[in-house]
């Protein structure tokens, strides 16, 4: 009898292959896998899906969870800058394991997560954050207080459904919004100028580089 090496995956109900998957599903350059979610914003409950995002670029920022500590600080910078995104025609889209009635009770209780205006995405059974490879998974030695959340992590993806930047942090590693914002700019510098590649620290309005042979050592 052939062995086989496919198991049945609880967070995104498929079959993986062991030796050939990797636990993200996701690498930059590649489209994201088409997934469905609900999500909690201004007093509403809808669903949404990357293919219905398509036209738009998307930040999607996963978070470990509601009414903690490091959270609130990352999504209250964002909120501040969401409308600098919107112009770039881009949506944020925050992501937890809570549910959108948790998302409402946090938006009800906090003053600065009120201040949220962007989809607050509910992702209680993780496949979202498995298929980004954000999952926080128990290991068999010890439990792990982080176990069945996502760590910090920040993904940009571009119009046609391209994963184009990836950030993952720890979650005792909070991030900067204004960074976000920077790589997003960069990231849609270069996909209108075709050649050109932003250096360290690049802002708008600062010099490009194109890359070529006489470029070579004199950086």
């Amino acid at each position: 009898m052939k062995e086989t090496r496919s198991n049945y995956c609880e967070h995104c109900g498929e079959f993986h292959d062991a030796v050939r998957d990797f636990i993200s599903q996701v690498k930059v350059g590649e489209i994201v896998p088409d997934l469905e979610f609900e999500v909690y914003q201004k007093d509403t409950i809808t669903t949404m899906s990357f293919s219905k995002l398509r036209g738009k670029w998307i930040v999607l920022v996963f978070y470990p969870a509601d009414f903690t500590f490091v959270c609130p600080t990352e999504l209250e910078e964002l909120a501040k800058l969401y409308s600098k995104f919107q112009s770039l025609n881009a949506e944020i889209i925050s992501v937890s394991s809570d549910t959108v009635f948790t998302h409402k009770a946090w938006h009800d209780a906090s003053e600065g997560i009120r201040e949220i205006t962007y989809p607050m995405a509910a992702d209680p059974s993780g496949k979202l954050a498995y298929a980004f490879g954000v999952l926080v998974e128990g290991g068999e030695a010890a439990f792990t207080p982080d176990e069945g959340l996502s760590l910090r992590g920040t993904f940009i993806i571009d119009p046609s459904g391209t994963l184009r930047a990836i950030e993952v942090n720890d979650n005792s590693i909070g991030r900067k919004a204004a960074e976000t914002l920077r790589k997003l700019q960069a990231a849609q510098y270069i996909e209108t100028h075709k050649g050109k590649v932003c250096p360290a620290s690049w802002e708008p309005g600062d010099d490009t580089l194109e890359p070529s042979l006489e470029l070579v050592g004199k950086l």
